[in-house]
């Protein structure tokens, strides 16, 4: 079960923003993270790339144990779900959207969210909801 009283998807870029002191996005998204941490939900795919990109450093863990200690939902798609992330993948694979993305716009659909907390202006700004709905990118531009 997915909780609905979460409205900000996590990305991938941010979470590796705020565990590394020399990204260039890190102070934007620790200030951010203090305001919006506790509204906060994302997907098993984000933490997995999360993982796999800070892993190379050493610190594989960290994302997980940040995402634990803030109280983030991290949720899983089942199969009628994974079916539409390839269905979304193909229709955004110029850009090109991974899975991740996917699930964030899946779990957007289905908890009705709007925000997402990514550096990936590029991607989040071109993706739509089924409704057709954008997205509101934080950190603001």
């Amino acid at each position: 079960m997915i909780p609905v009283e979460r409205d900000i998807l996590l990305d991938t870029g941010p979470l590796i923003a705020l565990l590394d002191q020399g990204d260039p996005h890190h102070r934007a998204c620790v200030d951010l993270w203090q305001e919006v941490a506790e509204r906060c939900i994302t997907t098993d795919a984000v933490v997995t790339e999360s993982t796999h990109l800070v892993g190379r450093a050493g610190a594989a863990s960290l994302p997980l144990e940040l995402l634990l200690a803030a109280r983030v939902p991290v949720v899983s798609l089942e199969r009628d779900a994974h079916e539409h992330a390839v269905r979304l993948m193909r229709r955004y694979g110029l850009l090109p959207m991974d899975y991740a993305d996917a699930t964030l716009v899946i779990v957007a659909e289905i908890i009705r969210a709007t925000t997402v907390f990514t550096l990936d202006r590029r991607g989040f700004s071109t993706y739509r909801k089924g409704n057709g709905e954008s997205f509101r990118l934080l950190p603001e531009a």
